[in-house]
């Protein structure tokens, strides 16, 4: 089975890159009115969460409302955002604690915009997200696995990060963020040691070990290096994190890729090219990697990579960011944010583009859930949006640069 489609594009040559402001903002408005009339803010639309639900779309009214360009739509999108996420906020019992999928993400999102509105309101979602907070210190909370990005505590500790930012105010304290990190590094040790794994920290879900940024090692690592401090507060935790990226990094192979999982190191070929298994995600650990600890290797790693989304990061499998073109192409936006280097933001161009080429509506898959953000259509928006400013595009709770 043919994953991609063959990318039509000359590669960048020479001189500026002019990004279409209009024609970009026709298509973000367009995608809206599509979202706002096939996925409308009912509690039928809540489960998914931030991935597939009604709260993804709440984020996406709120990256829009953050973008400067739009702020002429910035009530509205708030306003939105908020109708958005009061339905999953009317369901949630505290008991679902997935980021991603649970009541973290709802409470995080539900924070945001309420605060954004000037609504008090938010300090008691907000109460609500660190309320949780002990929950994800049981080192063994989910027999699924405690630590990755979707349900686990890689995705909790990105929403605090996030928030933190957002609000610019600490939603925890210093010691409650490294000791949430402990725990996480303590259990990568265990299961290495229990299954000798040839990396210092290991992790599994659902009994596979996973390297992608969504159920894998990329995203937990990731979130480790992304709290201030915590390196230099444990040594021997930063010495474990860091072989550990040193040993994913080898693990690329000569085209950019690196395999779904453990399991299939020895395999020949690695066709997953998407944001949750394979090099679209792995980018974004290499990414911080390289900014925290200066080592070339995790840059080389970032530009192999990009160069492989280029040639087969057009996807078959829709406009999604987490396995569809959208996500594709924040590599290239991640990329220029750390390089500088135009060529990158010529190639988030052009995939931006190829989402409203004749080829890609008639030929491209329509996803399970075609308007969300995860899988569809509002992740787009956001991919849209972040091409209009370039210099601060982040993929949605992967910032590497704060």
């Amino acid at each position: 089975m043919v994953r991609h489609f063959e990318n039509p594009y000359e590669d960048y040559k020479a001189g500026e890159v002019n990004i279409e402001s209009s024609s970009i903002c026709r298509q973000i408005d367009q995608h809206v009115k599509t979202i706002l009339t096939r996925l409308p803010p009912l509690h039928r639309h809540v489960d998914g969460g931030l991935y597939v639900g009604v709260g993804g779309v709440a984020y996406m009214f709120y990256h829009l409302a953050k973008n400067p360009l739009l702020s002429a739509n910035k009530k509205h999108y708030v306003e939105k955002g908020i109708e958005y996420i009061k339905p999953a906020l009317e369901t949630t019992t505290g008991d679902k604690t997935s980021f991603l999928l649970g009541d973290a993400g709802t409470y995080a999102v539900a924070t945001v915009l309420l605060k954004e509105k000037g609504d008090a309101e938010y300090k008691n979602t907000l109460s609500k997200y660190q309320a949780l907070y002990r929950t994800f210190l049981n080192p063994s909370m989910l027999k699924c696995g405690s630590d990755e990005f979707f349900v686990g505590r890689a995705g909790y500790l990105a929403a605090a990060l996030w928030l933190t930012r957002e609000l610019q105010a600490p939603v925890f304290t210093k010691e409650e963020l490294f000791a949430l990190c402990d725990v996480i590094v303590e259990s990568g040790r265990m299961y290495s040691d229990q299954h000798s794994s040839p990396s210092p920290l290991m992790y599994h879900y659902y009994n596979t070990e996973y390297l992608g940024a969504a159920h894998g090692i990329a995203a937990i690592l990731q979130m480790l290096l992304s709290v201030p401090g915590y390196l230099e507060s444990n040594r021997v935790a930063a010495v474990d994190i860091k072989n550990t990226v040193t040993y994913l990094a080898k693990l690329q192979t000569p085209e950019g890729n690196w395999p779904c999982c453990m399991e299939e190191i020895s395999h020949a070929d690695h066709k997953l090219v998407h944001w949750c298994h394979g090099a679209p995600g792995m980018v974004y650990l290499m990414a911080k990697a390289f900014l925290v600890m200066k080592d070339r290797l995790y840059l080389d790693a970032c530009i192999k990579a990009a160069d492989l989304v280029w040639e087969k990061g057009l996807l078959r499998k829709g406009p999604g960011i987490c396995h569809g073109v959208a996500g594709n192409g924040y590599v290239f936006l991640l990329l220029y944010r750390l390089t500088g280097d135009v060529k990158y933001l010529y190639r988030a161009k052009v995939f931006g583009e190829f989402m409203s080429s004749e080829l890609f509506l008639k030929e491209a898959r329509v996803p399970d859930n075609p308007q969300t953000l995860y899988e569809g259509t509002a992740g787009a928006v956001c991919y849209l949006s972040d091409l209009l400013v370039p210099e601060k595009a982040e993929f949605p709770f992967q910032d590497v640069f704060s």
